[in-house]
């Protein structure tokens, strides 16, 4: 045990124990109050080994750490997903008023939203193109997260702790400015209801008709924040694969990037999924978080920045 611990020491000289507590006890909460699942254990596991295993493996957690975090702090959501959030205080019709006010279009000789107009105005092919970044963007910041890993480490760090910020940010924004996504407002108009079930919205869910599948449905069936629309973090995330790799891309990929950033922001909006005033703040929650941490690594430092922000 003794030598052990000499091992944890040297990998982590200051806080020894600290990179595997939230794991750990999060597990332990877990089992504690009966809900615990195999997801838990295996997080219990291999985090740990990670950090103490030796210096790769400390590389990788360090690397991934920051994701972790919000994969704990996304699940834990389900548990507090009603603060804050009462019908009084969710933002529906008065959001889709400002909307209105800022970027309403005349159709038909009426001011209506670019979501109201899409609700009318929709075509197959349009649903299926605009399901393919819905349906791959978690995939698509994974893969870059390894492609950073092993050609940019730097870049990876950044991008890493810019995406649990973002994050965190955003979750506390859904319990501050709670708001009800556009389907809501198309299917229920200004009723608040706190039994209301999470969608997949109509388009998504015709995707899914279309092909004999239940994807759409089973993903957002899983979902604790239905009033959680602002801002859009389906945007911010391809904006962020496109900022973090932008040095470490080719031209194809590049322009793959931005094209895969500009069909999430469209596809946002045309799923009735945002308004266009969620998809400017997700932007802007990317901009402003992106700017943060990279001056937080500036000040630091690139080895040591990472290593404070993960309290090592």
């Amino acid at each position: 045990m003794t030598r052990l611990w000499r091992h944890m020491r040297s990998l982590w000289p200051r806080w020894t124990l600290l990179p595997s507590v939230p794991y750990l006890l999060y597990g332990a909460v877990m089992i504690a109050i009966g809900d615990i699942r195999w997801d838990h254990l295996v997080m219990m596991v291999v985090i740990p080994v990670l950090a103490y295993g030796n210096a790769r493996t400390k590389r990788l957690y360090m690397g991934a750490h920051p994701v972790a975090l919000v994969a704990l702090l996304y699940d834990g959501m389900r548990y507090v997903k009603n603060v804050g959030v009462s019908p009084e205080r969710v933002h529906d019709c008065d959001l889709r008023a400002m909307e209105l006010s800022l970027f309403g279009i005349t159709s038909g000789g009426e001011k209506i939203t670019l979501s109201d107009f899409f609700q009318a105005h929709h075509w197959d092919w349009v649903d299926v193109y605009c399901a393919i970044p819905y349906g791959t963007f978690l995939y698509a910041a994974l893969i870059v997260a390894v492609i950073l890993y092993f050609k940019d480490y730097a870049a990876l760090q950044r991008y890493a702790w810019v995406f649990f910020l973002m994050n965190v940010v955003a979750f506390v924004t859904y319990h501050v400015y709670p708001a009800a996504p556009p389907w809501y407002y198309h299917a229920h108009g200004c009723e608040i209801s706190m039994v209301a079930k999470p969608s997949a919205g109509p388009r998504l869910l015709h995707v899914d008709e279309m092909f004999g599948i239940s994807y759409f449905h089973g993903l957002y069936s899983r979902s604790s924040d239905l009033y959680g629309a602002v801002p859009s973090l389906h945007v911010a995330y391809p904006l962020l694969i496109a900022i973090e790799g932008w040095r470490t891309f080719g031209w194809p990929a590049r322009v793959a990037s931005i094209l895969f950033a500009a069909s999430m922001a469209f596809a946002a909006v045309y799923l009735d999924h945002h308004w266009v005033f969620d998809v400017v703040l997700g932007v802007g929650y990317c901009l402003a978080a992106r700017a943060l941490v990279g001056f937080v690594q500036a000040r630091l430092g690139p080895k040591e920045a990472p290593r404070a922000l993960a309290a090592g």
